[in-house]
């Protein structure tokens, strides 16, 4: 059973280099590919044991165009210090 592991840890490994990205499920059907039918249970559990999680990969999304050509506005409120209720009221249209 030992050399069953070994050999599917090795081809696991393979794959994780080559592929980084790849979860449990790429990897399983990467290894249905070579013709090495593992089940996901043990498949998962030899991935967190050898430490083959795949990195995440971050998406950087741009929230604020900063660089255009409309009018910017000035912030009326910074120099208002507001000592009671009722005296500031701000709001933002997004």
């Amino acid at each position: 059973m030992a050399a069953d592991n070994t050999a599917i840890v090795e081809a696991m490994f393979a794959i994780c280099d080559e592929f980084e990205f790849y979860g449990y499920r790429r990897v399983g059907a990467a290894l249905r590919q070579q013709g090495m039918v593992v089940n996901h249970k043990k498949l998962r559990r030899l991935m967190r044991q050898h430490d083959l999680q795949p990195r995440v990969r971050r998406r950087f999304i741009a929230t604020t165009d900063s660089n255009h050509d409309g009018p910017i506005f000035p912030n009326l409120a910074m120099d208002i210090d507001p000592i009671a209720p009722n005296q500031l009221w701000v709001s933002d249209i997004t």
